[in-house]
Parts: structure tokens; C-alpha cells; sequence
């Protein structure tokens, strides 16, 4: 059986589509009707005019997609497929930490569950998150969640002193400052690109910090020839499509047992998987209505700050 063919076959006859992120496996990027980052992610299910919603990618972002598109079939092809980052930020300890910090707007990273949205202000991703926190006023006092080394990040860019949970993407924050610089002397000519859920030693020599389509976009337009890459290895497959003369290196972990940094999450995500869940509808996403109308409040008003902003 020729997979990708039932797949599209499927996909027309169930108006359904496929988004996927850019940390999916290469053989779903390239069939997927979007592939983009947190950000574009939840701009398309936002938008989109579909029956069904496959989200290629970890249960997270198909709840994101769930509160923003209620009245749709939202598919997830494996319900194992977590996040670190979100796991980092349980909702008890969560709520305990706000009340220490009463007079504090909390803004948190989409990389988080419903449940810890429904007690956010605001909602961000890499790609706005440092625009989000600018459109704040000077003195406005700020919890940021859960990624300490994106809040890191963005507090050294913004001056603001932000109060951080103390959470993190284990892709991101075990990149080996070392290995890195091992692999930059034997390529002096290559940039070396990081996402900002990196740690502050690997942001401190890099060319270029962005989100991951910020990544993609600078790569592509950039004049050199040569990059190593910190973040999730999937973006490689995009920006290989892209810039199809150019060479690109996985930025080492400290892991022993692997050369480069994959989001065993993501790449829960086969071709067989998505399959059998666009044939069989399920696994959905289903979610208690009360707190998605919650959690969606958060999320609009990122979008809305997002669009004024033109992000």
C-alpha cells in the first residue's frame, strides 16, 4: 500500500488537514499542508476552513489547536507524544509559584498545557515572545514560563528582570558548548545559528539567535555556505530543501549515544501513524469546554498582539 496516496486520499475525502512541525520527520514534512513553528502552527489552526485538523507533532500543540478550533476534529497520530519543556511545569507547583507573586502578569510559552494556559495573561512562542514582553509597559512586573533559558534570553535583551520558572527543553539544554566548538574549528567558515531555549554559553557564541522559522528564514537568506545548527535536527530537512547548495551541521549534544539533538517526541510521528489516525479519526483531542475557554484567552490575545505587531 502506497501510504502518502491513502493518506491524500483520505485527507480529500475527510476535508481534513495535515500540520506538522518542523521537528517531524522528513517523510511527514513533505507531505503536510503546513509545516511551520509553534507560532505559524497556531495561526493555521486558527484559520483554517477544514472538517479535520491531523496535527503531526506533540500533544501540546494539538490541545492549541483543540481550544482554537472547537467545533473541529483535532487528531494527534500518537497521544505519547509530550514535550519536556511542558512537563517541566506542573500546575499545582504552578499555581503555588503565582501566589508568591501576586502582582505579576504571567506570561507563558505555548510549549505548556491547557491547564497552566487557563492561568496565564498572555501566551507566546520564540518567534514573538521578545515583542510581547516589549509591547509591556517598563515597570509592569512579569512571571515567564516555563523556559528559563528563553526568559534568560529575553531579559538580556529587553532589560526587564523578569521572574523565571525554572523549566527547560532537554533538546535545547544539553547542546555541548565544547563539541560545538570542536565542530566550529574544523568548519571556521560555518555560522553557528541557535534557538534561545539554548543555554546562555551556547547564545553567547552563536551568529544568529531566532525561533526556528527565524533559523530557516536567516539560512536561506544569508550569503554563507555553511551553518551548524542548535536546535531539533527536523529543521535541517527544510532548510536542505531550501538552500539546496549550502551545508548544514547538527550542533553535538552532550548526549554520548547520539551526534545530534532529536525530539524522541516528535519523532513518535510516522507515516503509519497518520495513516491509521486520518482512516480511523482517532486519537482525538478532546478537552473539558470550560477550560479550553479559559486557556483560549491567553492564546487570542498573542495572536492579537502578534497581528497588531505584524509577526
Amino acid at each position: 500500500m502506497d501510504l502518502v496516496k491513502e493518506i491524500e486520499r483520505l485527507k480529500k475525502d475527510k476535508n481534513a488537514i495535515i500540520l506538522a512541525h518542523y521537528y517531524v520527520r522528513p517523510e511527514i514534512q513533505d507531505i503536510a499542508d503546513y509545516v511551520g513553528d509553534s507560532l505559524g502552527l497556531s495561526q493555521k489552526a486558527a484559520e483554517t476552513d477544514a472538517d479535520v485538523i491531523v496535527f503531526a507533532g506533540v500533544n501540546f500543540m494539538a490541545e492549541t489547536a483543540k481550544i482554537l478550533s472547537p467545533g473541529k476534529k483535532v487528531l494527534l497520530p500518537d497521544l505519547e507524544a509530550g514535550c519536556s519543556l511542558a512537563a517541566s511545569i506542573p500546575a499545582d507547583n504552578f499555581a503555588e509559584f503565582k501566589e508568591q507573586h501576586p502582582d505579576h502578569l504571567v506570561i507563558t510559552y505555548v510549549n505548556t498545557t491547557a491547564e497552566i494556559k487557563s492561568m496565564s495573561d498572555i501566551c507566546c512562542t520564540s518567534s514573538n515572545a521578545r515583542q510581547i514582553v516589549e509591547s509591556l509597559p517598563l515597570e509592569q512586573k512579569i512571571i515567564f514560563a516555563p523556559d528559563k533559558n528563553l526568559g534568560n534570553y529575553i531579559n538580556s535583551v529587553t532589560g526587564r528582570n523578569m521572574v523565571l520558572w525554572d523549566g527547560q527543553c532537554h533538546v535545547h539544554h544539553e547542546f555541548s558548548l565544547e563539541k560545538i566548538l570542536d565542530l566550529k574549528n574544523l568548519h571556521p567558515e560555518a555560522k553557528i545559528l541557535a534557538h534561545p531555549e539554548c543555554q546562555r554559553p551556547i547564545l553567547l557564541v552563536s551568529d544568529y539567535i531566532g525561533s526556528t522559522s527565524e533559523l530557516l528564514k536567516f539560512s536561506s537568506t544569508d550569503k554563507c555556505n555553511e551553518y551548524i545548527i542548535a536546535t531539533e535536527s527536523g529543521i535541517l530537512h527544510k532548510m536542505k530543501q531550501t538552500s539546496p547548495t549550502k551545508t548544514f551541521y547538527p550542533a553535538p549534544s552532550d548526549d554520548p549515544n547520539c551526534v545530534c539533538a532529536d525530539c524522541n517526541f516528535m519523532k513518535l510521528n510516522t507515516l503509519e501513524k497518520l495513516y491509521q489516525c486520518l482512516k480511523n479519526e482517532s486519537p482525538e483531542i478532546l478537552m473539558d469546554e470550560k477550560l479550553a475557554k479559559k486557556a483560549l484567552v491567553p492564546i487570542q490575545k498573542m495572536l492579537e498582539i502578534s497581528e497588531k505587531l505584524g509577526i
